[in-house]
Formats: C-alpha cells, structure tokens, sequence
C-alpha cells in the first residue's frame, strides 16, 4: 500500500495521469468507476485531457461499484445516470460500454450472479477508482461486511444515509435504504486500486485503513491485503497518521519511473 499525502490537485492529477497511462499502454482497459464527492475531480480532469486529446475511452470499459436499489431509471441521483453526467458522456466511451449492477432487477440475487459474471468476462477490472466513507466503508460495505463478499444486496447504515443525504437535498428519508455492491472480494480481484479521499472527516477511517488491524469492522482495511494499492490523501485526512512523515519522505524519494 502507498501513500501519498498531497494537495488535492495534485492528487487528482496523479490519479487521471494513472488511468491515462493505463489506457496509452492498454486501449482496451477495464475501469472501475465510484460515485460520491471524492472522485469528482478524477473525473474532470480525465475530460480535460480527452478534449486536449491526451486520452481516449473509445476502447475501455467501465463498471459501477454500486447502485441503489429502487431509484426509478430516470432518478438523478440513480448511480448510472451520476456515471454517465460525470464522466461516460463527457469522453467517447461507447454506448453501453459502461455497466453498473441492475437496481430495478425483479431478481436481485441473480442480477448480482449476473454482474458478477460480465466483469469476470471482461476480463476482469485494470483499475478500481474508490472513496472511503466517514466510516471505513467501500463500496456499500458497510461495517461487519464479509471480507470474502461478491456484488450483493446489502442495507445501508443510518450513518452512510446521513452522509449521502446531501445528494438528496438533505433529506435523509428520501435515501434508498437497500443497495447493490461489489463485495470486499470483487474490489480485491481489480489490478490496481486507487482510493481518494479528502478533509477531516475521512481522517480515522483513514488511519484504520492504514495503520490499524485488518477488520470487519473496518472494511477497507482489507485492502492492506491488496498487492497495488495507491491511497491518496490531503493532509486533512491524513491527520491521524501516525507515519504520516514517513509517508511524505518515501514519497519524496520515490523514483520517477515508478509511476503510481
């Protein structure tokens, strides 16, 4: 796992230069796309490079780490249409090359068999983009998550329905309760992971992600078990590492043609 503790414009430009080396080396890649505030600015500045002509999607694929469970097609806030207004229709990903798990399926369990299978067909995801939520969640999975889980339905917790009220005009009641979610193990079979995070309020579930115990009870901490692991943070979320200057001194020293 590396750590990169960083203004947040430069963490979004090293995580837009990671996916625009991955698609120059591999036209063809596979990406996991997240949803919230803290990949917004990945995928902007993934837009800028495209209309500068830097990067093109006309080859890749892209799977949603989540859906809710319920949202009419149409609803804004639907992670499939947050997917296509942020990112998918601002470059030139072709129709219905991104997916993401069907939330209005009468079958819930075999959508996820479903999902499941079509990453897997893909070959499966190059490069996973994650936030981390106030409570050490990924993905929607939330606390107590199996670390062995595949795509699922799973119930939000009252913490991640405040948390995602925002979107909701503040309404706390108008968020789904129910969710689809790739599970830990569906996060932890993707390539590479690069998860993003910013401000004080993602700073302990940061600090149990890379330096507490591996736990349940703090999902992401999984991802320590993860042979490529980029987390990004600003130094407000960085503000409970106790190797947070160890961090900015491996950093400092890392050769140039490592990459991310």
């Amino acid at each position: 796992m590396e750590v990169v503790i960083a203004a947040p414009e430069e963490l979004v430009a090293l995580a837009a230069g990671a996916i625009e080396s991955l698609l120059a080396a591999k036209p063809a890649a596979v990406l996991g796309l997240a949803t919230g505030s803290s990949p917004l600015g990945i995928y902007d500045e993934l837009v800028r490079r495209y209309e500068d002509g830097r990067v093109s999607f006309a080859h890749a694929r892209g799977f949603l780490l989540d859906e809710y469970v319920g949202l009419p097609a149409d609803h804004p806030e639907r992670y499939r249409n947050v997917i296509e207004q942020e990112i998918a229709s601002r470059v030139d990903f072709v129709p219905d090359a991104v997916q993401g798990p069907d939330g209005l399926a009468e079958d819930i369990a075999a959508a996820c068999v479903r999902y499941e299978a079509a990453i897997a067909e893909a070959g499966g995801v190059d490069l996973q983009i994650l936030g981390i939520g106030t409570d050490g969640h990924v993905g929607f999975n939330e606390p107590g998550s199996s670390l062995a889980s595949r795509t699922r339905i799973k119930t939000l917790t009252d913490q991640t329905r405040a948390d995602n009220a925002r979107f909701f005009d503040g309404d706390v009641e108008a968020v789904p309760r129910h969710c689809l979610t790739q599970g830990l193990a569906t996060i932890m079979s993707a390539r590479h992971i690069v998860l993003i995070a910013s401000g004080r309020a993602k700073a302990e579930a940061i600090h149990h992600l890379v330096e507490g115990p591996v736990s349940a009870m703090w999902p992401g901490t999984i991802l320590q078990h993860h042979p490529h692991v980029s987390v990004l943070i600003d130094p407000a979320a960085a503000s409970r590492l106790q190797l947070a200057d160890y961090f900015r001194s491996t950093y400092a020293a890392k050769p140039a043609w490592q990459g991310l």
